[in-house]
């Protein structure tokens, strides 16, 4: 079987590609930046550069590339490619190309957090929120509070603010959302559903120290109270395969709904270690395997992210870059052709 990762920069895609490694699948890792660490981790013909996940050939060029490469199973693992990737799934399943991905409708709805809290809103506690734009009124609101964007991750564009003078120098705009400030513990809850929309696993886990939205100490954790919710949620989005839903504890204790990842998390190696290989599982009700009941059970247990080296020929980057330099419009919609 050969595997196609896209976003092969981040830890999700490294960390599917780690969860498969004793599958006997043939990786290829794909990113827009030559320089993205996990093209490296496999040899330099399962490597591929892609364009970026906006641009308007970005699918056209990604199926092309899946032929070429006689692609089984495409993981795509970066924000903006999905809905794209998504609504072209029957273009890649005539071209006998597996998207392991959630369907356009469930994509929409998370990958905007305001569309996702007014959804689950009185399904799980949500907290206080509102668009950030000039009708946004903050007398009914205590500080801190924290203003977003409604797309986007890995904290980027989070704010915490303080005070009614700090709020008043930010640009509004109804692209951003305004919540309450929830002081209790982070948690992710990686779930798994099968083709059916059914939660077959539920594990949370507290993110105790994060660095750049991404955990790098956390522990899974037995909570009957954050594995409901988390399967209300699943369930009320219509989530087929994987995501990871965000919760933060208020001040009453509650868990609170923060966003849905629609995708493989970068921390899923916890979940895995602990006894439930989500990326394996999801592989397996792809095809059309029995998944059993051993599969889903899994322990507490800690991690502690570092780092790790990969050492390569400086050839093997310059070959890269010299790919890369050659990726212009006109050759990629010739191969889209």
């Amino acid at each position: 079987m050969n595997i196609l990762v896209t976003g092969a920069g981040g830890p999700a895609a490294v960390s599917f590609m780690n969860a498969l490694s004793e599958t006997g699948a043939t990786f290829f890792m794909a990113d827009m930046d030559y320089h993205a660490a996990g093209l490296y981790l496999v040899p330099a013909a399962q490597r591929t550069l892609v364009l970026p996940g906006r641009h308007p050939e970005f699918v056209a060029d990604l199926l092309h590339q899946c032929l070429s490469l006689k692609i089984d199973v495409l993981v795509p693992t970066v924000d903006v490619e999905l809905i794209g990737v998504a609504k072209a799934r029957k273009q890649f399943e005539l071209a006998g190309v597996k998207i392991l991905l959630a369907e356009p409708q469930t994509l929409e709805l998370c990958l905007d957090k305001l569309k996702l809290l007014i959804a689950c809103d009185g399904l799980v506690p949500v907290p206080q929120f509102a668009i950030f734009n000039e009708t946004f009124n903050d007398s009914d609101w205590q500080y801190p509070l924290i203003v977003k964007p409604r797309s986007g991750s890995g904290s980027r564009g989070i704010v915490k603010v303080d005070t009614p003078a700090e709020l008043a120098k930010l640009e509004r705009s109804s692209e951003l959302l305004v919540q309450e400030y929830l002081p209790g513990e982070e948690f992710s809850v990686d779930v798994m559903a099968n083709a059916q929309g059914e939660v077959l696993a539920s594990v949370p886990r507290v993110r105790m120290k994060v660095d750049s939205g991404i955990a790098v100490v956390s522990r899974t954790v037995k909570d009957p109270e954050l594995e409901a919710c988390a399967r209300r949620v699943a369930e009320r989005i219509g989530l087929t395969y994987v995501a990871n839903i965000q919760f933060r504890r208020d001040a009453a204790g509650r868990p609170c709904l923060l966003e849905v990842n629609p995708r493989f998390p970068g921390t899923m190696p916890l979940t895995v270690a602990s006894g439930v290989n989500i990326p394996l599982l999801c592989l397996k009700e792809l095809q059309g395997a029995p998944i059993s009941s051993d599969e889903l059970q899994w322990q507490e247990l800690a991690m502690v992210r570092t780092w790790h080296e990969t050492y390569l020929a400086a050839s093997e980057i310059s070959a890269l870059a010299d790919s890369a330099d050659n990726i212009d419009d006109t050759a990629c919609l010739a191969k889209a052709a």
